[in-house]
This record gives C-alpha cells, structure tokens and sequence, in this order.
C-alpha cells in the first residue's frame, strides 16, 4: 500500500504544481483582456473624428477580446483538469486508509425485488459499491451498478482481461475521470438521446446555400455604396430582407435553441472523453470491441461531437443582441447555423446511442481496473467450465479491516448445502457475504481477496435482511415468507447459489425449526446448492439424513470470564452460545 500511497502523492504533487502555473497564466490574462478593452475604448474615443480608423480599431478590439476571452476558457479549464486530478489522488489516498463513507453510496439502486443487492452490502452507506466506485459521468455510474446486480456468470474471463488491462492504464483512467468530472451532469443523457432520435428538421435544403447568396450579396452591397454606384436603399433592401425571412422562422428558431443549447458543453466534454477512447490502443477482447463501437466512416467519433458543439455555439451568439441582428440581416446567420446542426443530427443520430453508451461503460470498467490496481495482492479466480464449484483459499471480505481480517477456506460443489451454526458475533454473518461478495465479485470479472479461488460460475440468490412493509401493510413474517418463496420458483428455472441467513424469525422456536428443516429437506431434494447460518441446533440433525448436507460452525471461547473468537470456519456442530453471557456482561440481567 505504500507503493501506491507514494505514486498518489507524486500525481499530486506534479498536478497542484501544473494548476498553480496556470492560475498565473489566468490572472496574467485577466490584466491583458482589460488592458485591450480599455485601450481599444480609449483609441475609438479620441480617433471617433476619423469614424473609419475607429470603426476598424474597434472591430479589430472585439476580435482580439473574442480571442482572449476564448483562450481565458481554455485556460481555465486546464486549470480545472489538473485541479481534478489532484482530486482523484487525493480521494484514492483516503480510501486506501479505509476514509470512503463521504462517497456517493449507491443507495438509489438497493431493489427489494433483487436476488441479492439488499443482503450483501452491496449498496448504502459502507457498502461496496461506495468503496468500488470511481465512476463520473451519471450513465457510468448506473452502468457500474448493472455490472454488480446483472447476476451474469459469463464471458468471465474477457471482463478479467479488460480489468486486468485496465489496472495497467493508469494515465488513462485518471484523464478519462478528470475530463469526465468537468462534464455538466444535471443533463441527463437519455433525455438527449431521445430529444436527437425524435428530432424533426425544419429549415428547408435550401438553406444550405441561400445564406451565403445573402451574404455575399450584402458585401457586394457595401463595396458598391463605398464607391459610390448604388444608395443605401440596397444595403437596407438586403439587410431588411435577411430579417424578413429570420423574422418567419423565429419561434421555431427561439424553441430550437432553447433545447440545443442545453447540449453545447455536454457534447463538447463527451467529445474529449470520446477522443481518449480513440487515441488508446487496446489489447483485451471487449474494450476493442468498446472501441470499435464508437468507429465511424468519415471524420471520427470525437471531431463530429466539437463539430457539433462549436455549431451549437455559433447559435448561441445570436444571444447578442447586436451581433444577431447584423449578422442574421446580413447573412441569415440563425438559419444557417440551424440548417448545419439538422443537417448533423440527420447524419449522427444513429451514431449517438453508440458513443454514449461506449463513454459509460469506459467509465463504469475504470472503476473495476481501479479496484484491481489498488488490490495488487487480490488474485483473479481460475475459472472452470461444467457443474458449480468454488474453491477459496483464504478467502476475506473486501471491506474488514487488512489489519484485522481473518480469512478462511471454502470448498463447496454443486448440490451440496451448509449449514452454519456458532455463537453471536462468531462471525456467521461476514462469512456469508464473504462468500456472495466472492461470486458477485468474481462474476464481475474482479479479483478476489485470496491466496487462490477456483470458481465454476453461478448466479446468486439470497434471504438475509428481510424487512416488514409498512407501505403494503406486510407483516415481517410474511415478507420473509415471500422472499423464500422467490427463492424456491427461481431455483426451478435456473441454477442459484442460495444464501440464507437466520430463516422465519418471526415464528415461534419449534415452528421455525419445522419449518426450517422442510425448507433445507426441500432444497436438497431439488439438488440446491447453497449456504444457511442459524442459531437452531436441532436444524443440524437434517445432515445425518443426507450426504449432500454438511454442518460447520464458528467457534466462541468463555474463559476466565473472557469472551473470545477465532472467527475461523469448521468442520461440526457449534457447541458455546453467548446470548446469557453478554446479557449478564453488560448488565442487562443480573447474575
């Protein structure tokens, strides 16, 4: 970890020293566009008896601040960049020292419907996603959250090339992040989609030609008067003409610009994030395939989005009043800048999906290439083809404490089940999302925490935090109830490891425990594979009538009045119980 703490802090170090450059850079450039405005004012102010020095002086004062107000922004988003990247270092060094709780947590994807996101820890304060996270753009981070709840156990070892690949890249992850954090996400991108797929053009063809007829017209116009072989009437006829026919299209120009314009940083920023996709070579199957998505006849992906933006932006100057008005009698600036922007999104819509959906799903696989370089020691699962199985060496979950974590074995195949008994806080509970995390995790195409894992792919399947529903006036007994019998029908359809923790809490003892017994007897009769912790010592007789049931437990140790774990995972029956212990420990009971 101090390897990686220190290549954190030398990024650091090289982009604070890179943003306090430019920050220079901007304040010098703040005096110059005001020494230029003033100059310029000054010049036309006392050279106004010479109308045309000013006028010139005055147009080439415009065209310079224009300039210098252009090269302000460039600055200043260079300077944003690096203050980014120093950002992502920085926020990597925190996590690394386990500070990650202030990260968005994906609370907004925990479903009561879902075969496990509930259960796991998988979302919410604490959760993994929240320590996994490294996703920017808002379509990146719903794609990383579809990437941990998919359930789908295949094509595992191209997404281990791809995370594996893109551990590698760190330049690559760290620029795509920073350039993706300067995008403006309150846009919502799908809203876009759909705005550009349904859009319907409404400046007629001939406008691709009939502006620069307009305008060359008009220059024509003043050449002519300056040498004195026409009167103004045909300088106000043309200008008069160009608003005239601006003047027919406005509501449908002011309605288009109001949604376009919503779009000019947006697309201006995916170009950029497009544009590091193209200039990156890569070598593992699905990000060559991620690349090729985004590959076009013609210009590339990246130049056609600036084309866009820059159009949109040419719009946008209609917005000064003077400019508009002279530029649309003159040239029917608005028309044609409307005509080149329908005309692209003729061309591209079928194209915009594609590059969208290839910018998040970079975006969400950075993440995991993250993980997996802030893990170097995790291992990648072997994985084998055939009937489930899972072999783990030494298997943590990623979340204890590397200080504190204690790891064990696991060796389970298809059909068998386990039933896990031990005292309170033996440690039951983490070793059940230990295991569901090491499936969710490893059918991610993530490495695991583990000296080796061997893994026959399976879907996963759990019951471990069933809640009452106030909102359908459910019960929490028949919320359990619900839950276990999602469990049952899916199982006949597909192949699940089941994951059951304390089952029908909310029955009397003898009730649970019948019921309990029926719900394994069932399971195993179905050849289900899977795990179950509970306190009930009598559910472990089911394991005499079956071979394919086997018991183990977490041991507690009260010695000398001293309660202790070992938090190690075994062979048997649980045998210490520390329910009276605790409750005279703490005194809650008397002796």
């Amino acid at each position: 970890m101090e390897t990686l703490i220190h290549t954190y802090n030398q990024r650091i170090e090289t982009h604070n020293s890179l943003a306090s450059a430019l920050q220079k850079k901007l304040f010098a450039s703040s005096m110059f566009r005001l020494v230029v405005f003033v100059a310029g004012a000054v010049a036309v102010y006392y050279l106004w008896a010479y109308w045309q020095v000013a006028v010139a002086i005055a147009v080439a004062t415009f065209a310079l601040f224009l300039f210098l107000v252009s090269r302000h922004e460039n600055l200043k988003q260079q300077r944003n960049y690096h203050r980014a990247m120093v950002a992502i270092n920085e926020r990597e060094i925190q996590v690394l020292n386990g500070d990650f709780h202030k990260l968005p947590d994906g609370s907004e994807f925990l479903k009561d419907d879902h075969e496990y996101s509930r259960d796991i820890d998988l979302f919410g304060k604490g959760s993994f996603f929240q320590y996994l996270n490294r996703s920017v753009t808002r379509d990146g981070v719903i794609t990383l959250s579809r990437k941990l709840t998919n359930n789908n156990p295949t094509t595992i070892p191209q997404k281990q090339e791809a995370v594996k690949e893109l551990a590698t890249k760190l330049d690559f992850r760290q620029t795509y992040a920073a350039t993706a954090t300067l995008l403006d996400n309150d846009k919502e991108p799908k809203q876009m989609l759909q705005w550009i797929e349904e859009y319907k053009s409404f400046v007629p063809s001939m406008y691709r030609w009939l502006p620069w007829v307009i305008f060359v017209a008009s220059i024509a116009s003043v050449v002519l008067y300056f040498n004195d072989l026409i009167n103004g009437w045909f300088i106000a006829g043309i200008f008069f003409l160009g608003l005239g026919i601006t003047r027919h299209f406005l509501k449908q120009i002011n309605e288009f610009s109001i949604e376009i314009s919503k779009l000019e940083l947006f697309f201006q920023q995916y170009s950029k994030l497009i544009l590091s996709i193209e200039k990156e070579e890569f070598q593992s199957e699905l990000l060559v395939d991620l690349k090729n998505k985004i590959l076009t006849t013609g210009d590339p992906a990246s130049q056609r989005l600036q084309q866009l933006a820059k159009a949109i932006g040419r719009l946008d100057q209609r917005y000064n009043m003077l400019f508009g008005i002279l530029a649309n009698g003159l040239g029917l600036w608005d028309l044609k800048q409307v005509h080149t922007i329908e005309k692209w999104l003729i061309e591209n819509k079928d194209h915009v999906r594609n590059w969208l959906e290839t910018a998040a799903q970079v975006d969400a696989m950075n993440s995991l290439g993250n993980y997996s370089y802030n893990h170097p020691n995790y291992v990648f699962p072997d994985i084998g083809t055939g009937d489930f199985k899972l072999e783990a060496v030494d298997v943590k979950h990623p979340l204890l404490d590397p200080q504190k974590a204690i790891g064990n074995d696991i060796n389970i195949s298809s059909g068998e089940f386990f039933i896990i008994t031990g005292a309170n806080m033996a440690g039951k509970s983490t070793f059940l999302r230990t295991v569901s995390m090491t499936i969710v995790t490893s059918n991610a195409g993530l490495p695991i925490w583990s000296d080796k894992v061997r893994y026959n792919p399976i879907k996963l399947i759990t019951s471990m935090r069933t809640s009452d529903s106030l909102t359908d006036d459910e019960s929490y007994f028949f919320s359990e109830l619900k839950r276990l019998k999602y469990i049952v029908d899916r199982i006949d359809n597909d192949r699940y490891f089941i994951v059951l923790d304390e089952i029908l809490k909310g029955t009397n003892s003898q009730d649970k425990a019948n019921g309990s017994r029926k719900l394994i007897e069932k399971l195993s009769r179905k050849h289900a594979t899977g795990i179950i912790a509970t306190h009930d010592l009598s559910l472990t007789e089911v394991a005499q009538e079956y071979n394919t049931i086997s018991n183990y437990f977490f041991d507690a140790d009260i010695t000398n009045d001293v309660l202790t774990f070992d938090y190690k995972f075994k062979t048997g029956v649980a045998s210490n119980m520390n329910a009276s212990f605790l409750l005279r420990k703490m005194g809650i009971v008397d002796e």
